[in-house]
């Protein structure tokens, strides 16, 4: 397939994590953004877009370039649409507070989305697939534009209107544990699991 780009998914106002910036918290005294950051770079041979909605983002890291959301307060789904949007050639996505994804789980759903708008892992999370860790076409630009304009923001809204392709979970556990690779911090006491996922690995 033609080159892929890669994204980086820093959008959200952080709630549940007293509104600061998850991704330069640290797992195993690196930030998590630096450690996706590293994955993606690796999966793609680039350093990534970085799509952030804060002022400072700008500041993070001085080898991404960052890209505010075209469509405002749209959620995840508006960060995959400027993601997909930003590129004309197919767009790795994943969110910047996942500290354990892998380059090598990358490489394979990069490898494997070939025939897709929209190629994806299998999880045991409610949506059977994980979104927010896949690799998007400029294809699927159009279905996810008209469900934002329906005010519908659920990240997988769109599928059944684009060629969806599945990383069998068989597959996924063949680059670790699942529930590792797509761990994401939303609390504090995420991240304080996080850690003690880290130290357990022994990496």
């Amino acid at each position: 397939m033609t080159s892929v780009r890669g994204a980086i998914l820093a959008g959200g106002q952080a709630s549940r994590f007293d509104g600061r910036a998850k991704g330069l918290e640290r797992v195993g005294g690196e930030r998590i953004l630096d450690r996706v950051v590293l994955a993606v770079h690796e999966a793609t041979g680039e350093p990534p877009l970085l799509i952030a909605n804060a002022h400072e983002a700008g500041g993070w890291r001085a080898d991404v370039e960052v890209r505010p959301d075209v469509l405002p307060n749209c959620g995840s789904l508006g960060g995959i649409y400027t993601a997909v949007t930003s590129d004309p050639n197919p767009v790795l996505i994943v969110a910047w507070d996942m500290p354990f994804v892998t380059a090598s789980l990358l490489c394979e759903l990069i490898a494997g989305a070939k025939s897709y708008d929209v190629f994806l892992p299998e999880s045991d999370g409610p949506q059977g697939v994980e979104p927010l860790c896949g690799v998007y076409a400029p294809s699927c630009a159009t279905a996810i534009r008209e469900q934002l304009e329906d005010e519908d923001f659920r990240a997988t809204g769109f599928h059944s209107s684009v060629r969806l392709g599945v990383l069998s979970k068989d597959r996924v556990a063949a680059h670790g544990d699942p529930a590792m690779l797509f761990f994401n911090i939303n609390t504090a006491q995420d991240l304080e699991r996080a850690e003690e996922l880290w130290r357990g690995k022994g990496s």
